[in-house]
């Protein structure tokens, strides 16, 4: 990271590349018990906030991540009723979960509880959900609460955390998946963000995929969109289901979709399953 008056920049050594955005303010900085937190207010981005030094959301482009972490996972259960949301501090996955008028429950599972307070006073548009009777914020080790989850209690869970070094490691191992694996109903889902599939396929996507298949799950996707604000600008989201292919089970509901989005509908969902050469490689390699 790197910081003068005027911009912060995220430092990607490993792939030689930067990240940069025009500053106007730091708003608030504080070191909660596990991770430093910084909010900044930038000249076109709105309010952004860093997490260990890592851009974590904006104003601007949260939006492209929130609606491809949840509606292409929910569109792809036939008939999702219970969500775990593990990570989603900011509570912006939640309140596109619950845009589905057919959940009857999200818990949401994070284990700093500044990340959401913060949240509600400099993102309050991602926080109007989280009164929601459907809603249940928690904030404890989301992996332990997976782990404790009765067996087939659960039909959707999504992983929304932060890069896998930290807090965040722990949900990137083939234990933690094997316990996703038991808590989850017939025909469950999970998705967990998986980085960039330009830097990251080798490293992340890869194993990911192999963990998820160790550890029980009969078929795993991954789907691509853009992010501006993470390494490459452009970011994955690796999908497995239990017992059956991942597939677009709501294609026909998707395509009217019965709630407004900003990026999400049903041609960029199938566009987003189609994988390029370099992946398919990679991924079958």
């Amino acid at each position: 990271m790197s910081l003068d008056d005027r911009w912060f920049t995220e430092i990607h050594a490993a792939e030689g590349s930067a990240f940069s955005l025009k500053i106007k303010a730091k708003l608030h900085e504080e070191q909660t018990p596990f991770q430093k937190i910084e909010i900044y207010d930038t000249e076109t981005y709105g309010k952004l906030m860093i997490i260990d030094g890592c851009t974590m959301v904006s104003t601007y482009d949260n939006f492209l991540y929130h609606e491809m972490m949840s509606h292409p996972v929910l569109f792809s259960h036939p008939n999702p009723k219970r969500v775990v949301i593990i990570g989603g501090g900011d509570c912006g996955t939640l309140r596109e979960v619950l845009k589905h008028p057919g959940i009857e429950s999200a818990v949401q599972v994070d284990i700093d509880e500044r990340v959401t307070r913060l949240s509600e006073q400099y993102f309050p548009e991602l926080c109007e959900s989280n009164d929601d009777p459907r809603a249940t914020l928690m904030f404890d080790d989301g992996i332990k609460y997976v782990k404790d989850l009765e067996p087939g209690s659960v039909d959707v869970v999504i992983v929304d955390s932060t890069d896998p070094v930290g807090p965040a490691e722990g949900l990137f191992s083939r234990p933690f998946f094997e316990d996703v694996h038991r808590a989850l109903a017939p025909n469950g889902l999970v998705v967990q963000q998986s980085e960039s599939p330009l830097y990251h396929t080798d490293r992340i996507i890869k194993p990911m995929h192999d963990m998820m298949r160790a550890a029980g799950f009969l078929d795993v996707m991954t789907i691509t969109f853009p992010q501006p604000l993470y390494p490459s600008g452009w970011w994955s989201a690796t999908l497995a289901c239990k017992d059956m292919p991942v597939m677009f089970a709501r294609e026909e509901q998707a395509e009217e979709l019965p709630f407004p989005t900003e990026y999400y509908n049903a041609a960029v969902h199938r566009a987003a399953c189609a994988s390029p050469n370099f992946m398919l490689k990679k991924l079958m390699g």
